[in-house]
């Protein structure tokens, strides 16, 4: 049995009502309950952290190190155009992680061009809506069961 962890960034605590037509309808709460069925389905556990503060993102990255955790989840949300402290979290720890984005960030704004994270990342999900999350979940599984 395995331990992933996902953690999920700034105002991703207001899926369902923020901008539905960009991040869908569906809410946190039930992703993160999907995941975690989903997770216990393939005998693995899943455990959920969200913040909007950058320092308790990388704090709960840091306690990784120490943990039995063998992957992450994240989807950094605004985070990911602006933290070099959550890249410096992920890269101190030297666990594998997959970036994940519910709306296609290339179709947006130029600023959500840039990401701190994809060249570090073990692969990227973006686009997919809420769906990107299980199948983050699903590869990450059978990364671990090939270790």
């Amino acid at each position: 049995m395995a331990n992933i962890l996902l953690i999920n960034g700034p105002n991703l605590n207001l899926l369902g009502t923020r901008e539905p037509d960009v991040y869908g309808e569906m809410n946190l709460d039930t992703i993160e309950d999907n995941l975690m069925e989903l997770a216990k389905q393939h005998t693995h556990s899943l455990d959920c952290f969200q913040s909007n503060a950058e320092h308790e993102i990388v704090n709960k990255i840091q306690t990784c190190q120490n943990s039995d955790i063998q992957f992450i989840l994240i989807n950094p949300g605004a985070f990911t155009h602006s933290s070099i402290a959550i890249r410096d979290a992920l890269l101190a720890i030297n666990i594998p992680f997959f970036e994940i984005h519910l709306s296609n960030v290339f179709s947006r704004e130029d600023f959500r061009h840039k990401s701190y994270f994809s060249d570090i990342a073990a692969g990227c999900l973006i686009g997919l809506g809420a769906h990107g999350y299980e199948l983050a979940l699903l590869a990450a599984i059978k990364k671990i069961e090939q270790y």
